[in-house]
């Protein structure tokens, strides 16, 4: 990923909690000499491995997990807020619009996980996460037959990441004055507020 020295973000803490909060991401591999795509949400275990570690499943039908392999890695693109920034809003006349955004990219080799003890973690660790949003979380218990079933029908893997980008481009090569007209212009929608937001948090 190209990144300019201004919007380069290095901090693997940051990064790591920019892939908890943004976590349905995007794999990407070779299929046939051509770029394959699935949409995914994933777990990071930031503590397995120098830069922690993936852990997602796919459905069983999805050829893409057949190009796993321990030679080739894998992308995973971590995308958060972005909006469109108008050059009326900077102080410098002749300026000309751009895109405020973050990104993280993940690489690494990927390991289809064959245990089901092991894949049924996954499934449970990910359930929990996204209901403990919820008043009522679904407990997660199910006959153990249908879950058999289900889990057949699915293949899990983990990325340990060996290589991490991370692109947020706030406006950093702009005046703070500037900056500050930026995010007020932001905070102005609420389809643009959590740009605003991370900007105020990245100098």
């Amino acid at each position: 990923m190209y990144i300019p020295k201004h919007f380069r973000e290095d901090d693997l803490d940051t990064l790591h909690k920019f892939m908890q909060a943004y976590s349905f991401a995007t794999l990407i591999t070779q299929h046939e000499g051509a770029p394959f795509a699935t949409h995914l949400p994933f777990i990071l275990d930031s503590e397995r491995g120098p830069k922690g570690t993936l852990l997602a499943h796919m459905a069983r039908a999805n050829p893409q997990w057949h190009d796993f392999n321990s030679a080739q890695e894998v992308l995973t693109i971590f995308q958060g807020p972005h909006a469109y920034i108008s050059p009326s809003w900077y102080e410098v006349e002749l300026s000309v619009p751009t895109w405020n955004y973050a990104v993280v990219h993940a690489y690494g080799i990927p390991r289809i996980i064959e245990d089901s003890e092991e894949l049924y973690q996954i499934l449970k660790i990910l359930i929990e996460t996204h209901e403990a949003q919820f008043e009522n979380p679904w407990p997660f218990q199910l006959p153990d037959d249908y879950l058999q079933k289900m889990i057949r029908g699915i293949v899990g893997f983990e990325i340990e990441i060996t290589r991490l980008e991370g692109k947020f481009k706030m406006s950093q090569n702009r005046t703070e004055s500037e900056r500050e007209k930026v995010v007020a212009a932001l905070q102005e929608s609420k389809d643009t507020l959590a740009i605003a937001e991370l900007m105020t948090r990245k100098k």
